[in-house]
C-alpha cells in the first residue's frame, strides 16, 4: 500500500511506517497529524487510483517525531572587480513524519483500537471503596504544593542573607 501526498509545495511517496522529513508544520513532538491532500493511492499488484487532482476522501495518517531545522545553506553574492561580496547563511524549518496509516478508496482502514474498560480503571481498595480518578488528582496535588512552598521559602531566605551580606559590606567602607 502506497500514496502520493502533497504537503509544503512538494510531492511525497510514502507507505505505512515510512519516515519523511517534510516543511515545517505545527505541531509538538508525539503529536497526530493528518495529510488530506492525497493525490494517489496503490496497493501492489493493482492498478492505483489517481485523483482530479486529488482523491477527496483519501488522507495519509502521521505521527510528528521531531521538529528540528535543516543544514545551513550558504547564499554568496559577489560582482568581480566591483568589491562587492556578501554572503548570507538560511536554516529550513522541518518536521520529521512516521507515517502510521492510509485511508480513502482503495486503502486497507486500520483495525479499531481497543476501548479502555471502566471496570478496569475503577478498581475497589483495600477498603471496599471504589477509587476515582479525582481521589488520583488529589493525592498528586499535595506534594506538589508543599515542594512550591518550600521552594518560597527558601527563596526568601536567600534574599535575606544576601541584603545582611549588602549592608554589612557597605558598613566596612564607610569606616
Amino acid at each position: 500500500m502506497f500514496a502520493v501526498v502533497k504537503t509544503g509545495g512538494k510531492q511525497y511517496r510514502v507507505a505505512p511506517g515510512d519516515i519523511i522529513i517534510v516543511e515545517r508544520l505545527l505541531g509538538d513532538a508525539g503529536a497526530k497529524i493528518k495529510l488530506d491532500q492525497v493525490l494517489m493511492v496503490g496497493e501492489d499488484g493493482k492498478a492505483p487510483e489517481v485523483g482530479a487532482p486529488l482523491i477527496g476522501d483519501a488522507a495519509v495518517n502521521c505521527e510528528i517525531i521531531d521538529q528540528s531545522r535543516a543544514d545551513k545553506i550558504l547564499v554568496f553574492k559577489k560582482k568581480r572587480r566591483q568589491g562587492y561580496k556578501r554572503t548570507k547563511g538560511h536554516r529550513q524549518d522541518q518536521t520529521v513524519l512516521r507515517v502510521l496509516d492510509i485511508n480513502g478508496r482503495g486503502a486497507v482502514k486500520p483495525a479499531a483500537q481497543k476501548a479502555a474498560k471502566p471496570a478496569e480503571d475503577a478498581k475497589p481498595t483495600e477498603t471496599g471503596t471504589e477509587a476515582t480518578a479525582g481521589d488520583a488528582l488529589v493525592q498528586t496535588a499535595a506534594p506538589t504544593k508543599k515542594k512550591a512552598a518550600t521552594k518560597k521559602k527558601a527563596a526568601s531566605k536567600k534574599k535575606a542573607a544576601t541584603k545582611k551580606k549588602a549592608a554589612a559590606k557597605k558598613s566596612t567602607t564607610k569606616k
